[in-house]
């Protein structure tokens, strides 16, 4: 009987391995995913590189990056690395107090499921919808502003208020960076546990203390790729300026469209190596965010 079963089981362990291709199953969730990724990222952004060292006909010159240099254009980055270095630190800093004070204890839950219902509404509002909202509201002839002029004399205008201008469209950005950075803060600060501010409060930390030394440190990886999450949302946007501002502030996504899609400043492949700046910018800012986290995570340690 004991033979019998040590035969049984050497039998189990002689038993084949299963098809090869069966392995491959593992892999048919990712197919879709590498498709997506091969025809929305590599292909156009290989088809982007080779566009920008071409000219009309197809052929190789170094023009179109020698006009990446001139003043109109270097005019146009440095607008919109302003804007959105300018919308992604309010953006960020606000949300994130506002993520906090929505997570607080003393905060009631219908509240805070309302609010992060509305932040992942306002995160997704942009463009011409939100261009008119900001007119309709702010305009020299929007609500508020013919409210404020005629119930208390206040003109925001005269004030020098101006909707169609840099901080007008600043204000207009932070109406979906501000929700965006609730939404991609709020886990990271669920992820700070209880224990760790008890026991600094026992070994006699102040509030301001317990942020110093362990709750900033802790997010501070965190706060810095939402921030650049925020930089990105910002420097990428068009259809929210152009419907805005109708063309009036130079930014480079509106000089991409103008050469792209324009009938007089029409030149594909000077848009194609703008559109490669702007490449290179976020690759700036991604290995800055690479060395921050990585001098974050080594204060951590200490």
């Amino acid at each position: 009987m004991l033979s019998e079963r040590r035969s049984a089981a050497s039998g189990a362990l002689r038993l084949k391995p299963l098809p090869s291709f069966i392995g491959l199953l593992d892999w048919a969730g990712v197919i879709p995913f590498l498709l997506f990724i091969l025809l929305f990222l590599i292909l156009p952004s290989l088809y982007l590189f080779v566009g920008s060292f071409q000219d009309s006909s197809g052929r190789f010159t170094l023009e179109n990056i020698r006009a990446l240099f001139t003043p109109t254009i270097m005019s146009a980055y440095w607008v919109s690395i302003r804007i959105s270095l300018l919308t992604a630190l309010l953006g960020g800093v606000f949300g994130f107090f506002l993520a906090y004070a929505l997570l607080s204890e003393e905060t009631p839950t219908w509240l805070r499921s309302a609010l992060l219902t509305f932040c992942g509404v306002a995160s997704n509002f942009a463009g011409v919808p939100l261009a008119q909202a900001f007119i309709f509201t702010f305009g020299r002839m929007g609500l508020v502003t013919v409210l404020l002029r005629e119930a208390v004399g206040l003109d925001l205008y005269e004030m020098g208020f101006n909707l169609y201008s840099f901080w007008g469209l600043s204000i207009t950005y932070l109406y979906f960076q501000l929700p965006l950075m609730v939404l991609v803060i709020t886990p990271a600060i669920e992820g700070l546990r209880r224990e760790w501010r008890e026991a600094a409060e026992n070994l006699g930390a102040s509030p301001l203390q317990y942020w110093w030394y362990i709750g900033i440190p802790i997010l501070m990886p965190s706060l810095l790729g939402a921030m650049i999450l925020l930089f990105g949302n910002a420097f990428g946007a068009y259809a929210t300026a152009i419907s805005l501002t109708g063309g009036l502030i130079n930014l480079i996504t509106i000089l991409i469209g103008n050469q792209i899609r324009g009938d007089v400043l029409h030149n594909p492949n000077l848009g194609y190596a703008l559109a490669l700046g702007m490449v290179v910018v976020m690759a700036v800012m991604m290995s800055l965010y690479y060395l921050l986290r990585r001098h974050s995570e080594r204060w951590l340690r200490q």
